[in-house]
């Protein structure tokens, strides 16, 4: 009403009628909502009321010159005055306002360069859709899927005074031509149609607006190995398409999907197969890190007090691919108790002295790491295969932690102060190496430091831990493997007696074993002699009347003691433990009477369940007899 215009009224699903009088003005030109509704109903041309320093332009007519902020103020005075103005309300509206300098940003349209998207987006999505790039995990494909579907025209243009200019040249008539010089700018004005007359090169005016910086980003596949100028290069046909790109969600389209757009349009392959996508790290109470929450650690801190290794394995136990990462800083403390683990494994292995004359006592040992590490290998090997890098650290860990170092170097290690056989020390180096290559993506500096230690032998300059081949899964003895874990199991059982019943670790213990399974332990008892300090082991028929008792699977074994056995507290410990398996036969009966769970599992799936029916059956009966003699 103050210029006295005319403006169209039309009806729209956007306007709210709840929200104020119900009815919107719609400025195109200062609003992105309005731009899409002005876009919707043809509303051009859109009318720009502002200059650059937001100030009334001649457009608007009134108050032209004024700033913005005290334009709206007059104009609700000049309204008021004209008799316009029915009330004035206080409402929140979402401002923006600039991260550098504070300011009100005020929509403005203006000319920018754009590129069509449509046409790039199709290959890229085909891409993911038919599993020639696989997004890890996959539950991004969704997101990707409904952005590529819905893509709009890239805005390249960017208002800054740094980047990479836009090669668009303006004639003084603001036609334009591109080119990446001047001169070569010139020489195309020379071949517009009407030829433009008594132009010089200095006539011509570049744009002054850079790329956006995605806009180089996504041509990085092929640039980095100079792809463009020089396509034949070696590098180039080596490293494109690369295997694995480790990157974070929320740039999925901004940089990924753009990569491989570019990919195919201008080499026709994709840049790359894998796309690992990480999580956001958080702290423990699963609150983004920030300053003002105060619970952002200092990396270089935690280096100094964890150690690098330390600090990179704590991350690696919290990091799911593609979920968040919960970072607790007792995972950096763990890490680098690992690390001094294996330090202290080294000095250990490194003090044995070698005598060539005596015979190796260590062969069942040896035979049972053997086969350990190869099944421990395929398991880290399939982690990593489907990218589970924190499960494969988690089961390199316990190979490590649990089966090296505190059961195979336990079992094969000398006595105090005596020299080791030849054969031990040998198997136990190259085990130790094969650890060393197996840790070093996760552990890069203890791993490159033990590997140049002379134990391994002399090493060149080139032989480095980095590129030695990763271990190879050699041959896996499922039934060594089940036999050494019924001995670890004996071992502990013989530890509990000596903690319950306050036995010195150093008083060795007398064993009979009552067999009900196949297990050969002839072949383990000079293991069980020196873990578990026994002194003498025999096989019995019957049950050893006044000894301490307990099963490990089918097997009984008995200890005999110079005391009493307390024949209620042994009655109370059976009872117990046969409750115990008649809630666990009970849960896999029901499993096994489920017509569902029959019909629809793997067989190898039902065939373990009946095992666990008849083993649980096994040590109930066992436990009834022993019951029966108290």
């Amino acid at each position: 009403p103050l210029i006295n215009r005319e403006i169209t009224v039309m009806t729209d699903e956007y306007v709210d009628m709840e929200f104020g009088t119900g009815c919107l003005k719609v400025t195109p030109a200062h609003d992105t909502n309005d731009y899409e509704l002005g876009l919707k109903y043809n509303l051009t041309p859109f009318l720009d009321i502002l200059d650059d320093d937001a100030k009334l332009n001649e457009k608007a007519e009134i108050l032209v010159g004024e700033d913005r902020f005290v334009a709206r103020k007059k104009i609700a005075k000049m309204l008021e005055e004209a008799g316009n103005l029915e009330k004035v309300e206080d409402y929140k509206s979402q401002v923006g306002f600039s991260e550098r300098t504070d300011a009100v940003i005020e929509p403005k349209v203006s000319l920018q360069w754009f590129v069509k998207m449509k046409e790039f987006a199709q290959p890229a999505l085909d891409d993911v859709l038919n599993g020639e790039v696989n997004l890890i995990p996959n539950k991004f494909e969704n997101t990707y899927r409904h952005w590529m579907e819905n893509v709009r025209d890239w805005n390249i243009s960017r208002q800054l005074w740094w980047g990479q200019r836009i090669p668009a040249w303006y004639l003084p008539d603001d036609t334009f031509v591109i080119a990446k010089t001047r001169e070569e700018a010139f020489a195309e004005a020379q071949t517009l149609n009407p030829k433009p007359l008594n132009l010089k090169p200095s006539d011509l005016r570049q744009d002054e607006d850079v790329m956006d910086t995605w806009f180089s980003s996504w041509l990085w596949p092929i640039s980095v190995f100079d792809g463009f100028k020089n396509p034949e290069n070696k590098d180039f046909n080596y490293y494109y398409p690369t295997n694995d790109l480790v990157t974070a969600p929320e740039i999925l389209f901004f940089w990924v999907a753009r990569m491989i757009m570019a990919g195919r349009e201008f080499t026709g392959k994709k840049p790359f197969t894998n796309v690992y996508l990480t999580g956001i790290v958080r702290d423990k109470l699963g609150r983004k890190m920030s300053k003002s929450l105060g619970n952002s650690p200092d990396p270089i801190g935690l280096i100094e007090q964890y150690g690098a290794d330390g600090v990179r394995v704590g991350m690696l136990m919290s990091s799911p691919a593609g979920n968040d990462l919960m970072f607790d800083e007792s995972y950096c403390e763990q890490g680098r108790n690992f690390a001094n683990k294996v330090w202290n494994a080294f000095r250990l292995v490194k003090g044995w002295e070698v005598d060539a004359n005596l015979a190796n006592p260590n062969i069942q040992a040896i035979a049972w790491f053997d086969s350990r590490f190869s099944e421990a290998l395929v398991e880290i090997e399939h982690n990593f295969k489907q990218y589970r890098l924190s499960e494969a650290l988690t089961a390199t860990y316990k190979l490590v932690w649990d089966d090296f170092c505190a059961w195979y170097l336990e079992m094969v290690k000398p006595a105090y102060q005596q020299p080791v056989d030849t054969a031990t020390k040998a198997a136990t180096v190259k085990y130790f190496e094969q650890v060393l290559r197996l840790l070093h993506p996760f552990m890069p500096f203890i791993t490159e430091e033990l590997y140049h230690d002379e134990l391994f032998g002399e090493r060149t300059d080139m032989d480095c831990c980095i590129v030695a081949d990763y271990p190879v899964v050699g041959e896996v003895n499922e039934a060594l493997l089940k036999d050494a874990e019924l001995v670890k199991g004996l071992v502990s059982e013989i530890r509990n007696v000596r903690n319950t019943r306050q036995i010195s670790p150093k008083e060795a213990l007398e064993l009979s074993i009552k067999v009900n399974s196949d297990i050969a332990y002839a072949d383990w008892l000079a293991i069980i002699y020196k873990l578990a300090n026994v002194s003498k082991a025999d096989f019995v028929s019957d049950k050893v009347a006044g000894a301490a008792s307990f099963m490990v699977g089918k097997d009984e074994f008995f200890i005999p003691l110079n005391e009493n056995v307390d024949l209620g507290a042994e009655k109370e410990r059976l009872t117990k433990e046969l409750e115990y398996l008649q809630g666990f036969l009970k849960s896999v009966d029901a499993k096994l009477s489920n017509e569902r769970f029959v019909q629809n599992a793997k067989p190898e799936i039902i065939e373990n369940e009946r095992n666990k029916k008849a083993d649980a059956e096994s040590k109930m009966a066992i436990i009834k007899e022993s019951l029966a003699s108290l």
